[in-house]
């Protein structure tokens, strides 16, 4: 491999890695409890989401922005995620697998 192809490879890389976005400070937590890839939604049991207006605990059914972000999640999972209200209602814009 070349010089020039390496450093054009580790830019490629790099650059795809700085847009992955990263979870805001104020993502919601939650516990899937059903996830519908055919579908593109996910049932999640949350604690308040002040992003949202929710001051209480409550479980919901969210669409996904892509049904892909749901791979790899199964009902159970704690996640990490970030959702909008939209006219048509809530929409999952950012999740991730929680430990």
């Amino acid at each position: 491999m070349t010089r020039s192809f390496r450093l054009a490879i580790a830019t490629v890389l790099a650059s795809s890695v700085a847009l992955t976005p990263a979870l805001a400070a104020d993502a919601i937590s939650g516990d899937g409890k059903k996830v519908d890839e055919a579908n593109a939604n996910i049932t999640q049991h949350h604690g308040p989401a002040k992003s949202l207006g929710m001051d209480e605990a409550m479980t919901m059914v969210y669409r996904v922005k892509d049904a892909a972000m749901l791979k790899g999640l199964k009902a159970g999972d704690k996640v990490k995620f970030e959702a909008i209200e939209e006219p048509s209602g809530y929409t999952v814009t950012k999740i991730e697998k929680g430990k």
